[in-house]
């Protein structure tokens, strides 16, 4: 399901299927290119959304198919904002390894949150743990009528 707002805001509620994800994700980059993000960021933000959809669905929503990952967002030309919510129990981002330690170099997972925190301006993590707010504004925003 997916709804736009007049303000250009997008509210898309999938499945916890990994192939929706990628769908959204397919959604949220035409847009991007559509106001002419570079492609350096675009694959920055692109990292991040992969990183938080796949959170939402495999450790929030536990692949649980009766559940829904609600994501809104919105593009405009000097930034992206993004809100995703999962129907989880949440958790406590603190209690997150830092993937940086050396006990946690090999590990194989723990380091979605850190990439995000990369990739992205803002990274907040909601209480109980189940809704992540991200934002990248960007540095260099193209002129009006800067054709690429």
């Amino acid at each position: 399901m997916r709804k736009c707002f007049q303000d250009g805001s997008v509210e898309v509620v999938i499945p916890s299927d990994l192939n929706e994800g990628q769908q959204v994700r397919d959604i949220i980059e035409t847009q991007l290119r559509l106001h002419h993000f570079e492609e350096k960021e675009i694959f920055g933000i692109r990292l991040a959304l992969d990183e938080a959809i796949v959170n939402a669905i495999k450790h929030g929503n536990k692949m649980d198919g009766r559940k829904r990952v609600h994501i809104c967002f919105h593009v405009q030309i000097d930034r992206f904002d993004i809100h995703i919510t999962d129907e989880g129990a949440g958790y406590d981002p603190n209690q997150v390894p830092d993937p940086l330690f050396d006990e946690n170099l090999e590990r194989s997972s723990g380091r979605g949150i850190f990439l995000m925190r990369h990739y992205m301006s803002e990274v907040t993590v909601h209480a109980p743990g189940n809704r992540l707010t991200m934002c990248k504004v960007r540095k260099k925003v193209p002129l009006k009528g800067d054709a690429r």
